[in-house]
Parts: structure tokens; C-alpha cells; sequence
């Protein structure tokens, strides 16, 4: 995946959150005084952000340089300098924050993408990332999941039709539901359908889906629904799968599986700035 391209407008908001009106503590530095400051890691990470963290400073002040050691998507150890910055010290002071707040938030995310991906490695099986992100952060987070070696699942509602439960409901059966999705859906865009049991997935087989999510399936009913599929539909297997048992759902064959939790339940990596004057 790209950078994403509101970064601009991303940071803006945090900063607006954060400085408001104007840094009341920094402001007790003279303007004149000159800072250099340093970035560490204080575990083992993926590292992700590095665009938000200089567009932080870019906003705050654009005499402020920044010098990195390390890129997105490097595997980074604890007390690694991820990078250098210099300038006024008021600008090093007020953005401080919110800069290490993305780094460690993306960084966080990349790093949780990275376990799953290593824990199916061999198996064939895609990890993929879900909607369960941190508003206003989407982009962002999913950035973060390919840097830590995941896929993205669709953006939002606009650019693919995922058919949940309460779709079948509401259109009265999982044979209609795709009826309507094949009738309407724009020229590109990709249909999959949920399934609840090997039942419903033989229905939906039977009105051509050819991408189905498998909802809380056990590892025995992915077994079965992959024999039953006979690579006739890709598969993603989603709901009730952690770092403990995803190995054994991906060795049942299944093509993707879909985790909230790398985007949803994020641990921030734990950095820090160090400060010191200007020689």
C-alpha cells in the first residue's frame, strides 16, 4: 500500500487537538534557543509512522530536520536510535507528542500485523486486515498492517460488497442477497458473502459466489468447507482466531483470514525522545 495521502490533513487534527491555540510550556523557552533530540525504541518492533512524524514537525515548524536511521517496515531493536532531529526548541517540544503518538500507534499496529504473518508463514493462507480501526485512522492503520507484511481487506463501505448476516436478513435469503449484488454491483468491484455453517455455504457456492467468509467456523468445519469448496470460491476464515490457534485454521487450506484484532487491540510501542542543546 501506498502513503497514504491524507497525512496532511491527519496531522492537522492531532496538532489542532493537542497545541490548540498555542504551546503555554514551550513558550517559556527562549525563541532563539537551538535543540537537538533523539528517538529510541524501547523494544523490539516493526517501525511505521515515519511520514506522520516528519509531517508533525513540517507543520510545527519547517526549520525542524529530521535524520533517520531506520524505515518503515525494519524490524527495529530496544535502545536503536530511530532518528535525529534539530531545530528551535520550541518546535521540538510542542510536536513532541503528537509525533510520538503516531509513531508508536502505527508502529504498534505493524508490529501486531508482523506476529500473525509470521505465525502462518508456509501455510499459503493471507493474513487480512478488517474495518475495525481507530476512527479517523484507517488509512493510516492500514498502512501500518502492510508495512507489517498483511493485506488490506476493503477500505470502507465504497470499494467492495461484503454480505453479513444482517444483509441475508434483511434481503430475505443468501441466494437473494447475491442476486442483488451481482445485479448491481459497479464493473470491478468484488462480491463475497458471510456464511454460517457448511449449509449456507453450499447455497451460496450454488448462486456463483466465488468468495466467501467463513463466520466462527471450527477447525474441522473450515476442513469440510474446503473440500467442499474445491477451489470452486476463495475462502476467508474470521471470528474467534488468535495468535494461539490461527496456525491450525491456516493449515485447513482456507485463503485468507481476516483478524480484527491486529488493528483493533494494539499495544503502542513504547518510545522516547531525548533532548539536548544544540552544540
Amino acid at each position: 500500500m501506498d502513503i497514504p495521502n491524507d497525512i496532511t490533513e491527519t496531522v492537522r487534527r492531532a496538532l489542532a487537538e493537542d497545541v490548540g491555540t498555542g504551546d503555554l510550556t514551550a513558550a517559556l523557552i527562549p525563541a532563539d534557543t537551538q535543540a537537538e533530540a533523539q528517538v529510541v525504541t524501547r523494544m523490539t518492533a516493526v517501525l511505521c509512522g515515519t511520514a506522520w512524524f516528519d509531517e508533525v514537525f513540517r507543520q510545527v515548524d519547517k526549520r525542524v530536520s529530521v535524520t533517520w536511521n531506520a524505515r518503515d517496515g525494519d524490524v527495529i531493536r530496544a535502545e536503536q536510535i530511530l532518528c535525529t532531529l534539530r531545530g528551535p526548541a520550541r518546535a521540538l517540544l510542542t510536536g513532541e507528542r503528537t509525533a510520538l503518538n503516531f509513531l508508536q500507534l502505527l508502529s504498534g499496529t505493524a508490529t501486531q500485523a508482523r506476529k500473525y504473518v509470521e505465525a502462518v508463514r508456509g501455510t499459503g493462507a493471507v493474513i487480512l486486515d478488517t474495518r475495525k480501526t481507530v476512527p479517523g485512522l484507517r488509512r493510516a492503520q492500514k498502512y501500518a498492517v502492510a508495512c507489517g507484511g498483511g493485506q488490506n481487506h476493503r477500505m470502507g463501505l465504497y470499494d467492495a460488497i461484503l454480505i453479513k448476516e444482517n444483509h441475508i436478513a434483511v434481503a430475505g435469503s443468501i441466494t437473494a442477497a447475491l442476486e442483488a449484488a451481482h445485479h448491481a454491483a459497479p464493473k470491478g468491484i468484488s462480491i463475497e458473502i458471510e456464511v454460517e455453517n457448511i449449509g449456507q455455504l453450499r447455497e451460496a457456492l450454488a448462486a456463483g459466489a466465488d468468495r466467501l467468509l467463513l463466520d466462527n467456523f471450527s477447525v474441522e468445519e473450515l476442513k469440510a468447507a474446503v473440500t467442499e469448496t474445491r477451489a470452486r470460491a476463495k475462502l476467508e476464515a474470521s471470528g474467534g482466531i488468535n495468535l494461539s490457534n490461527i496456525r491450525v485454521c491456516a493449515e485447513t487450506g482456507v485463503d485468507y483470514i481476516s483478524i480484527g484484532d491486529i488493528t483493533k487491540t494494539v499495544r503502542s510501542v513504547d518510545l522516547s525522545m531525548r533532548f539536548a542543546l544544540a552544540s
